[in-house]
């Protein structure tokens, strides 16, 4: 398949391209979007915008609250297939920490995006209160920041043609969410001038600074990472606010550890890798599962197919062949090929040689929006769905020193409802989530923890012995859930099972309360403990997607550098 014979193939895909209109409407608004508005924006009938929700809230990448639709966080799958499929996540990760950490400031990954820059890996500083940085999939003219002036060295005369359409369409940079929209238009001929003597100089010397362009009172210096022919194919981007640096100071302080992390990404980015490891290979059963028995005509087979297809592509650093991705979907040849000529006419997907692989475009499907999600905001609509459906209140906590920390709270309607709020704290040898966290840990720093509670009874019924909770939270340990019956107050029940990582860390707990009543404990756990382990199971698979690559942030004191 040769590239550009899309059209002249006849073969498009409507439902897919519709189907990805809609989940850019939906990613795009700051708002929640109902359905009328979809048919209005996209000029749909109601029908098939119906049919397209049916289907992609199916697959989870759209959610309903109420009568309004929002991004679920598994549209990130789409993103995350680029990362993977391109190298980035795994290159970048480790300097990207490096750097915050040696430079004390917020890093960036940022690539070419059409004529604009796209960035696609960041790592703030460790213990900054207000890290600076845009989000994981922003977009940023090209013109204003000075990863672009790297970039734009390698730029062709039809990316600068674009630039130009670009500008002319959008001549504030309203289309540009994450940087402040201009005050007047900047006249054309001198915005071309100035930028092409930007770009010389950044290619000249190696590096470029942005001093306050993208954004009052931020600075930044970007230096490239090059491929082996020498064009730019990303650029790395220090930033500081005007209170720590100005730009002279920054580019004194960071240069040349950049151009040291530049040099060694360059290296493994390119490195070979013909045999793919085990965790980017195309998965033993295929990718796309039929839902039309049970959805019935309301279920977009094309649509389903076709998503499928960009996923796959991510199953495997440089992409896949149109062979691959037919084996690793499960669909037949001629529907994958018309699957990547849609995606690739629409700008989501790149070919190389034989080798198809999502572009950076496709991190426009709410990827910024939703990469800066914590754990509690993850976990928020699993609780709620989980307190309706049991009828009694459910919070997720995390693991602080000695104490529960409650972060997340559905709390049912009810006369005895047990009355906690986020923010809550409570010792954790006496909580049902808090012997949850614990039983996770290492024995010597269970053991360190449970000491420096030093256990008292806080009812009769508290366990407080240093024996006795060792024997609780080992069974805990084995059983995956604690239950605490008014150990903690008189009345109160709990059961608790952990919410865990891809690494299979419990990085929190999700727990019922409810009054003790006359039914044995027994009785809770048979009757609740279903429930309460599908909802973890929901919890886990949201973060396994929006923390693909990086620590889960809690959203806790602990806060933690993200890669995504």
């Amino acid at each position: 398949m040769a590239p550009g014979d899309t059209r002249a193939s006849g073969e498009t895909a409507g439902p897919l391209e519709r189907g990805l209109a809609v989940l850019r409407i939906v990613a795009e608004s700051p708002h929640s979007v109902r359905p009328g508005d979809l048919a209005r924006a996209t000029g749909l009938a109601r029908s098939t915008v119906d049919r397209i929700i049916a289907t992609l809230t199916h697959l989870d990448h759209l959610r309903t609250v109420g009568r309004d639709l929002v991004p679920a966080p598994r549209l990130m799958e789409f993103g995350n297939a680029y990362l993977h499929a391109s190298g980035m996540s795994r290159v970048l990760r480790p300097s990207l920490d490096r750097l915050a950490r040696t430079l004390d400031e917020s890093v960036s990954a940022i690539v070419l995006d059409g004529c604009d820059a796209r960035i696609v890996g960041k790592a703030v500083p460790p213990g900054r209160v207000i890290p600076l940085g845009f989000r994981v999939g922003d977009l940023l003219p090209a013109e204003r920041c000075a990863a672009g002036a790297v970039l734009a060295a390698g730029w062709r005369p039809d990316t600068y043609d674009a630039w130009r359409a670009r500008r002319a369409a959008d001549p504030l940079d309203e289309t540009f969410p994450a940087v402040p929209p201009r005050s007047t238009p900047a006249l054309p001929e001198r915005t071309e001038a100035d930028f092409a003597a930007w770009t010389s100089a950044a290619d000249a010397d190696g590096w470029a600074l942005d001093d306050q362009r993208v954004a009052p009172g931020l600075v930044a210096v970007a230096v490239p990472v090059r491929a082996p022919d020498g064009r730019p194919v990303c650029a790395i981007s220090a930033l500081a606010h005007t209170s720590r640096h100005h730009g002279e100071s920054l580019r004194a302080h960071a240069l040349a550890p950049m151009k040291e992390e530049a040099e060694r990404i360059a290296k493994e980015l390119y490195e070979p890798y013909d045999t793919p490891t085990a965790a980017t290979s195309p998965p033993a059963t295929p990718a796309y599962t039929d839902a039309k028995p049970e959805l019935g005509p309301s279920f977009l087979q094309a649509l389903a197919r076709g998503l499928a297809v960009l996923t796959a592509l991510g199953r495997r650093r440089g992409g896949l062949t149109l062979t691959e991705a037919a084996e690793a979907t499960g669909l037949s040849y001629p529907s994958t090929r018309r699957n990547l000529l849609t995606l690739r006419e629409l700008g989501y997907v790149d070919q190389r040689g034989r080798r198809f692989l999502p572009s950076p475009h496709i991190l426009e499907l709410g990827y910024a929006r939703l990469s800066t999600l914590t754990l509690a905001e993850i976990a928020q609509p699993h609780l709620t769905e989980l307190a309706a459906r049991v009828r009694e209140s459910a919070s997720l906590a995390i693991l602080d020193g000695t104490e529960v920390h409650y972060v997340a709270r559905a709390a049912a309607q009810q006369i005895t409802s047990a009355r906690i709020t986020p923010g809550t704290r409570l010792p954790a040898y006496a909580t049902s989530m808090g012997r949850v966290l614990l039983a996770d840990l290492p024995e010597p720093d269970r053991r360190a923890r449970v000491d420096a509670s030093h256990p008292r009874p806080l009812t009769p019924r508290t366990l407080t012995s240093p024996g006795a909770l060792d024997a609780e939270l080992d069974r805990v340990a084995r059983e995956e859930h604690a239950l605490v019956d008014q150990e903690l107050e008189a009345g109160l029940r709990s059961l608790a099972v952990p919410v865990r990582d891809r690494t299979g860390r419990a990085v929190g707990a999700v727990n019922i309360a409810l009054h003790a009543g006359p039914e044995p404990p027994g009785h809770t756990r048979t009757t609740l403990l279903p429930a309460l382990r599908a909802c973890a199971a929901g919890i886990e698979s949201d973060l396994a997607v929006v923390f693909a690559d990086g620590a889960v942030q809690t959203g806790g004191p602990d806060l933690l550098t993200q890669f995504t």
